[in-house]
């Protein structure tokens, strides 16, 4: 009885994870009643492939990887399992009424259908992420002492008749972003006619909750999944191979890199970085990004190899971000598909860099209040009002520069707002609006010669010195070094540009030239990751906190650590840091490598193994799990991106 309540039974404290061996054996099951359903018979020495007989077959598979799908979402939030439902029905009838509408060219009811869709979807995201900050603004507004209260968790006590339920907390349920992000898309999809409603919601729920990338993506457009319900099963032995491959991969990351970096330093640190000297501070903060990334893009290699053992392919979600030479260039490597989808579904509809719509104006006055609220202070809202102001009468008056103007503003909104679809609190707002800032400084930067960049950075590095000076304050000390490290990169460059300019070397077409641009792209590379890393102090500052209490928290955190990074330094510690922690450093040192290896490498190895024999494959997936599982901590880490 205990081992059937265990498989069956939600256990908060033990949700259903890849690097747990349950998952792999729930999964072995799945599979195999899934092949025994197709009929999928032993590799054919001919074409090499796995094949499935009829259609009823496929669709027998696809209910039954639905009902599979809810489990294990059971099995991970438990009776939030409810909201997946729900929403999985209601887009599902509307999505139908926006098509029978748009047919009839009822095109006022179709967009009202569309309203109703949305409303419904951002208003349960908004409860559940919100809620905390909608009842702390009210309270901070009226004066009140207003509590959150969780109506589902009532609802569920009313109708078992038991107190079980807390009504005085609201959790987050997991992946919830996720899924309703899909069926946003699906609905808004529909009302565009880029494609037809589904007529079964089984299908329609199986496309919703397809477990692998169901709680934390990759967010999949219904016209890049849905055809693939209806296809033939095809699994060569090399895709099986490269299926493999990913899960490896992902696990690797995930186990071996994010969970050790994090138990063994970054987690020690930022709980309390008074505690650690200014290089401590600064090594973890940089160890932070490696994580991040390991965990994010570790969850996506496993559901891309899972899905891809199913027949099932999930878009590619990450690109190496932190080759990126730009911050605009690191959005298109970084969570791919949020990116598209914030593209898709915000950034065009309020005008992209054609116009500046109402919603352009609504989000400004909209953010303007939220900083008001978070901050207390006048002056920011004010300062965020002129800025609008300023940019409206600069379009009235330069007409020419409207396209620039438009794009800038709406891409700083969406930035912004992708900021606190991480969560209501300063620390994000500042994270989403410094990758904003660095988004527009870059695409106003890159229109600008090499004499005006360098006199304007030389400018703003004395102004910096003068300043830092004059305060003497931890953060300027950083920024005074970042600015001066830019400054000399600059410098550099532009005389190399002013030597060739004035023909006393040649460049082009010699190696020479290759080295230089060799050169000058790894240095964008670095300076990119340094921007970014530096906007991830105020991310990582804010996660894992009780909602209630996370904006003071955050702010304390990133105060604490800007202030160790930019004090004084004992340099006397570092090496004694770099000995005992050297598992650290090593496991960081080879992550950033790997990550840097050029692409063609990468695709070259992950050929290699695909193409290995059966035997080979075995052996090294037991040997690397034995790897792996070395060092697996003693609580399983849960992947940071279920949290939003």
């Amino acid at each position: 009885m205990n081992i059937v309540q265990h498989i069956f039974a939600f256990n908060d404290q033990s949700p259903l994870l890849f690097t747990q061996f349950y998952f792999w054996a729930f999964f072995a099951i799945v599979y195999t009643i899934m092949a025994c359903i197709l009929e999928i018979k032993p590799w054919n020495s001919k074409n090499d492939v796995l094949k499935q007989p009829s259609n009823k077959r496929l669709h027998l598979r696809n209910l039954f990887l639905m009902f599979v799908s809810w489990f294990f979402y059971y099995k991970t939030s438990g009776i939030f399992l409810l909201i997946l439902l729900f929403v999985t029905l209601s887009d599902w009838l509307i999505a139908k009424q926006i098509y029978r509408t748009k047919q009839q060219n009822q095109l006022f009811k179709a967009k009202a259908w569309l309203v109703l869709s949305i409303v419904i979807d951002l208003g349960l995201l908004c409860y559940f992420k919100y809620a905390y900050f909608f009842t702390n603004m009210i309270n901070d507004l009226l004066g009140t002492e207003f509590a959150v209260f969780d109506i589902f968790a009532y609802i569920g006590n009313g109708l078992s008749h038991q107190g079980r339920f807390m009504v005085d907390t609201i959790i987050l349920p997991v992946g919830i972003s996720f899924y309703l992000f899909q069926v946003i898309s699906y609905t808004t999809d529909v009302y565009r006619g880029l494609i037809t409603p589904l007529k079964n919601v089984f299908d329609f729920g199986f496309y919703v909750s397809f477990f692998p990338q169901l709680v934390a993506g990759p967010i999949v457009r219904a016209n890049e999944f849905i055809p693939q319900l209806y296809r033939p099963f095809r699994l060569s032995k090399r895709l099986a191979g490269m299926a493999l491959f990913w899960i490896l991969n992902g696990l690797t990351k995930k186990i071996l890199l994010s969970d050790y970096l994090a138990v063994n330093l970054i987690d020690r640190v930022f709980d309390n970085p008074l505690l650690f000297s200014g290089f401590e501070n600064l090594f973890a903060l940089f160890a932070y990004s490696l994580q991040v990334y390991a965990d994010f893009s570790g969850y996506t290699d496993i559901a891309i190899g899972v899905a891809m053992l199913m027949g099932f392919y999930l878009p590619k979600n990450f690109n190496s971000p932190y080759k990126a030479t730009n911050p605009q260039d690191f959005w298109h490597r970084w969570h791919m598909s949020l990116s598209r989808w914030l593209k898709s579904y915000l950034y065009i509809p309020l005008g992209g860099n054609r116009e500046a719509t109402f919603g352009t104006y609504f989000w400004i006055i909209l953010i303007a209040v939220i900083a008001f609220i978070l901050t207390g202070s006048w002056i920011i809202m004010g300062i965020l009002l002129v800025l609008a102001v300023v940019v409206f009468l600069i379009i009235r008056c330069f007409p020419q520069r409207r396209k620039l103007l438009y794009g800038n503003l709406n891409s700083f909104i969406t930035m912004l707002l992708g900021g606190l679809w991480h969560g209501a609190s300063w620390n994000f707002m500042i994270w989403g609006g410094l990758n904003g800032i660095g988004m527009i400084v870059y695409k106003i930067w890159k229109q600008w010669g090499y004499n005006l960049q360098f006199v304007l950075l030389t400018i703003l590095t004395i102004a910096m010195w003068i300043t830092k000076q004059a305060l003497h304050t931890p953060l300027l000390n950083v920024l005074w070094v970042w600015v001066l490290c830019l400054w000399i990169g600059m410098a550099i460059k532009y005389i190399y540009w002013w030597i060739e300019r004035m023909g006393h070397i040649a460049i082009t077409g010699t190696k020479r030239a290759t080295v230089v641009r060799a050169c000058s792209q790894a240095w964008a590379v670095l300076q990119t990751f340094v921007f970014i890393t530096f906007t991830r102090l105020f991310f990582r500052s804010g996660s894992n906190l009780d909602p209630a209490t996370a904006n003071q928290e955050a702010w304390e955190t990133a105060k604490n650590m800007v202030a160790q990074i930019g004090g004084a330094w004992n340099n006397s510690i570092i090496p004694a840091f770099l000995w005992e922690y050297r598992n650290v450093v090593i496991l960081f040192v080879l992550g950033m490598i790997i990550h840097w290896l050029p692409d063609k490498w990468k695709q070259s190895y992950r050929i290699r193994f695909a193409s290995l024999p059966v035997w080979a494959l075995v052996f090294i997936c037991i040997c690397a799990i034995m790897v792996v599982y070395q060092f697996i901590t003693a609580d399983l880490q849960a992947f940071i991106y279920f949290q939003f």
